[in-house]
């Protein structure tokens, strides 16, 4: 199995999703990294961005689950860097 280091992007234009995300993210935390939050009042969206090292089906399953709630969207992007976790 190998680790990706990669990022999702999280638009939230539906703010009582939240705690849906929240628990997303305590179920999926151990593979985040690192989280940063920056709220857009002006315009009535949120936007989370998360740094995530985990295999390709474990950051799968956490975007899917994500771009399955209503009133948010989610990218992600994986980096090249791989590592390998079992010993081959």
């Amino acid at each position: 199995m190998e680790k990706r280091i990669g990022s999702l992007i999280i638009l939230i234009e539906k703010p009582d999703r939240i705690p849906e995300l929240n628990t997303l993210f305590h179920t999926h935390s151990a593979i985040i990294l690192g989280r940063q939050g920056v709220p857009m009042h002006s315009r009535n969206i949120r936007i989370i961005s998360l740094i995530v090292e985990g295999s390709t089906d474990e950051i799968g399953a956490l975007s899917g689950q994500i771009g399955r709630l209503e009133g948010v969207k989610v990218k992600s992007v994986l980096t090249s860097y791989r590592e390998r976790t079992d010993h081959e």
